[in-house]
C-alpha cells in the first residue's frame, strides 16, 4: 500500500550499511534502503535537495542527499555526530529501522547549466551533496550535456576527508578535475596517491579556476569559506547570478512551517535551500 502524500509522515528505510568516513568516527555515511517499492518510486529527487531523518523517540534532523538520481535502489545520507539525534544515529546498526522524509526543498539548476562549464566549490562535511551532483553530471547519460567540471575540495586534514576511494576514482578521470586541499598536514598523515594541495578554499579557487566565462559556480560549505570565496568567483568575472549557493545549515523543519529557516523574505526549507548570490542580496541575507 502507497504511503500516504502527507509531507509530515515518513517513508520507512532500513540501514543497510554504515560507513566510517573519518578517523575520528565524526562521520559516517548511511545506506538507507526503502521497505516499499512504491516508497523508493514516490521519493523523486534532484542534485542539491534535501531530506529529513526520523529516529524514533528522539526527532528528526535536515541533511542533504548525498547519493545520485542515477544511482537506483538506495539512498546516501553522510552525518556528521553532533546532537543527541544524529548522536542516537551515530549509535544505530545496519538493518535497524527508522524514518525518511522528503524529498524537500529546491535543487540546483540542472538545466539551465546544460551547456556551460560547472565549477564545484565544497568544504568539509557539506560536500555530501555536492558528491550527488558530481556522480550526476558524470553519469554516462549527462556527462555531454555539460562543460568542463572543476571541483574544488577542501577539509582541515587528509583524516578528515570524506569519500577518499571515489576521489582517487575521480582524479584518474580525464572529464572531470579534481583540486583537492587540506587547511593542514599532520604529522602523521600518510601521503595521498593523488595530489592534495596544502591551503583554504577560497586560495585554491583563485589558483585554479581563471575565468567565469560561461561557467557556473556551485558553493556549499562552511560560512566562513563561502564569505571568502564569493568575491574571489566574482573577481574571476562569475555574475552573481551564476554564483549558486546552498544554504543547508538554515534548515529546520522542512517543509517551512516552524519559522526558524527566516532568511530575509524567504524560507529557506520552503523557498531554498538553493538560492543564486543575486537572489540573496535581494533578500540581504547575512551569510
Amino acid at each position: 500500500m502507497m504511503k500516504s502524500t502527507n509531507v509530515y509522515l515518513p517513508y520507512p528505510v532500513k540501514i543497510e550499511e554504515i560507513i566510517v568516513e573519518t578517523v575520528d568516527r565524526g562521520l559516517r555515511t548511511f545506506k538507507f534502503t526503502f521497505l516499499n517499492k512504491e516508497d523508493e518510486e514516490a521519493f523523486a529527487f534532484m542534485p542539491g535537495q534535501f531530506a529529513e531523518i526520523s529516529v524514533p523517540g528522539y526527532g528528526e534532523i535536515p541533511i542533504g542527499i548525498a547519493s545520485s538520481p542515477t544511482e537506483k535502489g538506495f539512498l546516501y545520507f553522510t552525518v556528521q555526530k553532533v546532537g543527541s539525534v544524529t548522536s542516537y544515529l551515530h549509535n544505530m546498526k545496519e538493518g535497524d529501522i527508522l524514518g525518511l522524509r522528503g524529498p524537500l526543498g529546491n535543487y540546483y539548476p540542472w538545466e539551465e547549466m546544460k551547456g556551460k562549464n560547472v565549477v564545484i566549490i565544497g568544504g568539509g562535511c557539506a560536500f555530501s551533496t555536492l558528491r550527488s551532483s558530481i556522480v550526476y553530471m558524470l553519469d554516462p547519460a549527462n556527462r555531454s550535456d555539460y562543460g568542463d567540471i572543476d571541483v574544488v575540495y577542501g577539509a582541515r586534514s587528509m583524516d578528515h576527508l570524506i569519500y577518499k576511494d571515489e576521489i582517487i576514482s575521480w582524479t584518474k578521470r580525464d572529464d572531470i578535475n579534481m583540486h583537492i586541499t587540506v587547511d593542514a598536514f599532520l604529522k602523521n598523515d600518510v601521503k595521498p596517491e593523488w595530489r592534495c594541495s596544502q591551503g583554504f578554499v577560497p586560495s585554491i579557487v583563485e589558483e585554479k579556476i581563471k575565468t567565469g566565462d560561461n561557467t557556473m559556480a556551485i558553493v556549499c560549505g562552511p560560512p566562513v569559506m563561502i564569505k571568502f570565496t564569493r568575491p574571489i568567483l566574482q573577481k574571476i568575472g562569475f555574475t552573481d547570478e551564476n554564483i549558486i549557493l546552498s544554504l543547508e545549515n538554515r534548515m529546520k523543519c522542512g517543509v517551512g512551517m516552524c519559522g526558524r529557516c527566516n532568511c530575509g523574505s524567504k524560507l529557506v526549507c520552503h523557498d531554498g535551500p538553493v538560492f543564486t548570490l543575486a537572489e540573496l542580496n535581494e533578500m540581504a541575507a547575512d551569510l
